[in-house]
């Protein structure tokens, strides 16, 4: 019987890195907007920096204060992927740090989403080319004990992610995509992109917005002029 709850899946899916790539520079706003604002991640979970995060994710299942499978997944993740670190979500301890993101770093690791809190926050803080979302900050450190799994369906602020899913970010959060819906819906969302910019173009030159469906809602709710 496989030993539930301490296990770990070395190989996963990984979707063509062109589709991925597709993404770079879309909003998460407009994406989520395409995908009916169903899969974004909730608002306590937070850019820690500027960077944009665009990665596959590789999944890590911890208990709350527990970094033990989150070392080993640095040394099994692939350049390109994403450590998505589900803790429950607590906030009483830091489940990494500097020396863990530039660990990550060097191998070519995409960013961090921690499910929980992160420490040296004034060295992360500065970092343009490595993305860390996470909850909150405390000094408080954590511990190996385990037990943990790698490469599992993970719950994190609102939203499964699956080993092999889409990463999207920007500071304005995560969004989490289906590898076999991300062609689609990159064309939707670029479409939304080209919207928007005809829009910022017509307030520029002063010409009114047009909100056709403004005055529809208000017609089907019966509201007053008075």
């Amino acid at each position: 019987m496989a030993n539930i709850g301490c296990r770990i899946y070395k190989d996963i899916q990984r979707p063509d890195k062109k589709l991925i790539d597709n993404f770079a520079g879309i909003p998460v706003a407009n994406i989520g907007d395409c995908m009916n604002r169903l899969a974004c991640c909730d608002s306590t979970l937070k850019a820690m920096n500027k960077s944009p995060l665009l990665g596959t994710a590789f999944t890590v299942r911890c208990p709350e204060g527990d970094n033990l499978m989150f070392h080993k997944a640095l040394e099994l993740a692939q350049p390109g992927d994403v450590l998505v670190i589900a803790a429950g979500g607590s906030i009483n301890r830091a489940l990494c740090g500097e020396i863990m993101s530039e660990t990550a770093k060097a191998a070519g690791l995409k960013g961090f989403i921690i499910d929980g809190c992160i420490r040296d926050i004034d060295e992360i803080s500065t970092y343009t080319d490595f993305p860390v979302y996470a909850k909150g900050i405390t000094p408080n450190g954590p511990y190996k004990n385990g037990p943990g799994e790698i490469n599992v369906p993970v719950s994190v602020c609102g939203q499964v992610i699956f080993p092999g899913d889409i990463l999207v970010g920007d500071g304005d959060g995560l969004i989490v995509i289906k590898p076999e819906e991300a062609e689609e819906l990159c064309k939707k969302a670029n479409d939304v992109n080209r919207m928007e910019d005809g829009q910022k173009a017509d307030i520029a030159s002063k010409k009114p917005l047009a909100k056709p469906w403004l005055d529809k809602i208000l017609d089907s709710i019966n509201c007053e002029y008075l």
